[in-house]
């Protein structure tokens, strides 16, 4: 080869690499631009992930103080012994505060649905009692609700109160399945 020749192999040569050179780093530019593209994204859904959880401990945290506060877990009631159950726990809740429990009946839930059952006792006792009887009602561990209340002086024993309730059982299910209110 001609010197002419060998310097134009080398100017093609270095053309060509050159060429090759700029083109693999368009190549690897445009390949790094989409890389980030990807990882910006995924740093977003991140976020808007760790928002959104964020969301639902807070609302957890509500949840969990409710049910510390009312001794009630929604996840351990039973449907077909919730009535019995709840009974059982407003007589020893009644007779924790020196509150005598009279005759209770159970009355089957209204038309509504949102009830289990409605229960109707009496009882007598001091007015303290009666009053810590009330309070403990929330925290019995059930979904209860003081539908009446009726009050009288009991005229055989000074200081004593004659109470007539009726508290309704709700239908824990019924509650729990119901969706979101919205706003």
């Amino acid at each position: 080869m001609t010197p002419r020749e060998k310097r134009t192999v080398r100017f093609a040569t270095i053309g060509i690499g050159v060429y090759l050179a700029i083109f693999a780093g368009y190549q690897a530019w445009k390949f790094g631009e989409r890389k980030r593209t990807d990882y910006r994204q995924l740093v977003k859904e991140a976020q808007e992930l760790r928002d959104e959880v964020k969301r639902y401990d807070d609302k957890i945290a509500v949840v969990k103080k409710l049910m510390e506060n009312f001794h009630m877990d929604p996840a351990g009631l039973k449907r077909s012994s919730v009535v019995a159950e709840a009974s059982s726990a407003i007589q020893k809740a009644a007779q924790g505060g020196g509150f005598q429990v009279g005759p209770i009946r159970e009355a089957p839930a209204h038309a509504s649905g949102r009830e289990l059952a409605s229960i109707q006792f009496e009882g007598s006792g001091p007015v303290k009692g009666a009053v810590g009887l009330l309070h403990r009602l929330e925290s019995v561990g059930y979904p209860l609700i003081i539908d009446s209340a009726q009050f009288s002086a009991d005229p055989m024993r000074p200081g004593q109160l004659k109470v007539k309730l009726t508290v309704v059982i709700l239908d824990f299910e019924q509650w729990k399945s119901e969706g979101a209110p919205s706003a």
